[in-house]
């Protein structure tokens, strides 16, 4: 088994960051708190890259590239706190198909998954995220092909052009892709403490749509690769976290010593590391199973995401921490990789929901049976 990343995927890793270097990302996440309007339009520099049609097939006018391709990508935009709507694009490009796959593929077309959680040993429903509180809502409803319910905090909705919903009909999910422009459809734009994040919550009110083929597994499939993708963004901040932290621990001085001398500070940096190479491990993981033994993809894409957000949790605290006083204030770069560690780890369903999933699979895998009373 080798987890080493071919010549090919660290050029397009290089390629990724010298496109993404392009435009001042992280000063344009500062300044879209206050206005939104300030963040770059990267859409083209998607459909330039090809990264809109990574996971899609040569045949149907995409590169055929893997889940983890499609993670390298995800880390980059971590790294720079980018603004780049895959995280909605490119699920929803595993489940359209016909005329409207080629088009989001060519990035001519926006797409977004309006995901659902696929039942767990711990509810056996189709679920979204609730606009508040703890308590899950039930997924929208499929009725003579027409979709009634809401969806909310669904990344990359507010400028798609097709919705791909999960509507259960008959106790059954389906995938129905539905044009946002139709009557029917109620997207509300949403800014909630990380600007960077494109979100909204989607209302759907007897939305005609096309009932595509997928199966359940493939629809669950789709909730997978989100949370790989969104753990990948989590991993490329925390790289760019430690490298900020590292590089004033060095710069810094105070009583004649750099504070990367004093042990808190070492011990802080070093934690880093360590919680950033786990995740890298099992970003690797999850892309090795991505194309060798799917059956492991679920396991180990939540396995990622648990991961992923937990090192760029620590690892936000630990950059405003190294950086003293300053790191605190408004104009500092730190509390922006702070908000979004905050956000992405409460997004399609939560690090918490995640984890449960993993242990519920690895109960499964043991074959243990739960105590009943």
């Amino acid at each position: 088994m080798n987890f080493e990343l071919s010549d090919e995927q660290r050029s397009l890793q290089e390629a990724a960051r010298d496109a993404l270097g392009r435009a001042d990302t992280v000063e344009a996440a500062r300044d879209a708190l206050e206005d939104p309007s300030k963040l770059p339009n990267l859409w083209d520099t998607a459909t330039a890259a090809g990264w809109t049609g990574l996971l899609v097939s040569e045949e149907h006018g995409g590169v055929g590239l893997g889940p983890l391709d499609a993670m390298l990508i995800a880390a980059e935009c971590g790294r720079r706190l980018a603004p780049m709507p895959l995280i909605g694009h490119l699920p929803a490009t595993l489940l359209a198909e016909g005329d409207e796959l080629e088009q989001l593929a060519a990035g001519d077309k926006r797409g977004a998954l309006l995901p659902a959680m696929p039942p767990t040993d711990l509810d056996d429903a189709w679920t979204v995220d609730p606009q508040s509180g703890l308590r899950r809502s039930p997924a929208p409803a499929l009725s003579g092909g027409k979709v009634t319910g809401r969806v909310h905090w669904v990344p990359d909705a507010t400028d798609a052009d097709y919705l791909v919903a999960i509507a259960v009909e008959n106790g059954t999910p389906k995938a129905v892709l539905i044009e946002a422009s139709q009557a029917g459809v109620k997207i509300e734009p949403v800014i909630a403490y990380d600007a960077t994040r494109q979100m909204a919550h989607v209302e759907l009110d007897a939305a005609e749509g096309k009932v595509l083929g997928a199966s359940a597994d493939d629809i669950a499939l789709a909730w997978s690769v989100a949370q790989s993708l969104i753990a990948a963004e989590s991993l490329g901040a925390v790289e760019e976290a430690l490298e900020r932290s590292v590089k004033y621990a060095l710069e810094r001085y105070t009583f004649g010593r750099q504070i990367g001398s004093y042990q808190a500070v070492k011990h802080s940096l070093v934690e880093i590391l360590r919680l950033m190479e786990n995740a890298r491990s099992l970003m690797y993981f999850a892309g090795w199973a991505g194309e060798s033994a799917p059956e492991q993809f679920t396991l180990a894409a939540h396995t990622f995401r648990v991961g992923a957000g937990e090192a760029l949790d620590y690892a936000a605290r630990a950059l405003i921490s190294v950086h003293g006083g300053i790191g605190a204030t408004w104009e500092h770069d730190a509390p922006l990789f702070f908000r979004r560690a905050q956000l992405s780890r409460r997004l399609l369903g939560g690090t918490g929901a995640a984890a449960d999933r993993v242990a519920g699979e690895l109960l499964a895998a043991a074959g243990a049976t739960p105590a009943k009373g």
